[in-house]
């Protein structure tokens, strides 16, 4: 079944594709059908640069568990790190 549950936020930083490096100006995140994990669903993260074409964008495909523990490590260690080195 398709979610069609799919958010996209600005993101400023880079990714490393098959092209190499890019700046990345926005992310994508859906929960939907994988294109090459082998479960019927996943949390699929996309990183772009608006400017450039699809070939250049880095995805991620995550089961549910592996989403869930990634986006806790993420938010743990941004605890864990100084504010000042935030900004």
């Amino acid at each position: 079944m398709c979610t069609y549950i799919v958010e996209t936020i600005p993101a400023k930083g880079s990714a490393k594709s098959t092209k190499g490096w890019i700046d990345v100006d926005r992310a994508t995140v859906s929960f939907d059908h994988p294109v090459h994990a082998m479960t019927p669903h996943t949390l699929n993260i996309d990183v772009t640069n608006s400017k450039m074409d699809a070939s250049y964008r880095v995805a991620l495909e995550l089961d549910a568990n592996s989403a869930r523990n990634l986006a806790n490590t993420i938010l743990a260690v941004l605890e864990e790190a100084p504010l000042a080195l935030q900004q």
